[in-house]
């Protein structure tokens, strides 16, 4: 698994991240992770591959002062910007497939958008479970497939028609999960066979077809892939390419369904 399959940006991207792509995709799933996890007040709660921590913000919130919230996440970039964004957070610097954290010690264990990018998903499914206390509850979430984002299928595409299959997989890596076949497999082979598996519609947002590339190029992998001469050829073509997918005012919206889930620790 090379970096971009893995989900690995670069510290200046980490910033692009959270400016941009929290509020475009991610911030409407946080919520929907924390309520799927049954997470209240005074709880303990790890979310594994934290990132810049919008999830882990949420679940903050729910908990209150009375509970505790751990983020783990292997980017420093990613670990820089969360803990500015929330010093109150413990974060650490860690890989889900050896969580370096004792058994049985959290209420909840929660993931947004991260099991897709493990280098051992089993593995990392494992370690969920055994930080988690019996009765404790998981709640993971993915993205549906590539074909049930028709804004990523397109840009997906037309990356790969101006630059070749390696610019247009790092778009592609995110969905790697989004057959439900695959996934229910996965789910058996780490245990999780009881897990249940929801799909819930979500709609991708940005501004402008600019602010969707810079957002999807220069704060995820191919942020360092593409130059700036490139970078401008795309704005180009997707400017014509990308035109069914923007309104009357010039935003984008489209579907971005995602698989919510859940497994209570027996």
């Amino acid at each position: 698994m090379d970096r971009h399959e893995s989900g690995q940006i670069t510290h200046d991207a980490a910033e692009v991240y959270e400016d941009f792509f929290v509020s475009a995709l991610f911030q409407q799933w946080a919520p929907v992770v924390t309520d799927a996890a049954s997470i209240q007040a005074g709880q303990r709660v790890l979310d594994v591959a934290c990132g810049t921590g919008v999830l882990a913000r949420t679940v903050d919130g729910r908990v209150g002062p009375t509970g505790s919230v751990v983020g783990i996440d292997i980017n420093d970039g990613m670990l820089a910007v969360a803990r500015r964004k929330a010093p109150q957070i413990d974060w650490q610097r860690g890989r889900a497939e050896a969580l370096p954290l004792p058994d049985a010690r959290f209420d909840a264990v929660v993931s947004q958008f991260g099991l897709m990018f493990f280098e051992d998903r089993r593995a990392a499914l494992c370690e969920m479970m055994r930080v988690l206390r019996r009765g404790g509850h998981l709640a993971l979430a993915v993205w549906a497939s590539l074909v049930d984002s028709p804004g990523y299928a397109t840009l997906t595409n037309l990356l790969e028609s101006l630059f070749g299959e390696h610019a247009a997989q790092a778009l592609r890596a995110p969905f790697v999960l989004g057959d439900l076949g695959p996934l229910r497999r996965l789910l058996s082979e780490s245990g999780l066979g009881d897990a249940r598996i929801v799909t819930m519609s979500g709609i991708a947002r940005f501004p402008s077809i600019a602010s969707w590339l810079h957002t999807d190029i220069r704060g995820w992998t191919l942020s360092d892939v593409l130059d700036d001469e490139q970078f401008g050829r795309l704005l180009i073509e997707a400017e014509r390419g990308l035109q069914p997918f923007t309104g009357s005012d010039g935003a984008v919206t489209f579907s971005a369904p995602a698989h919510i889930v859940t497994a209570v620790k027996a």
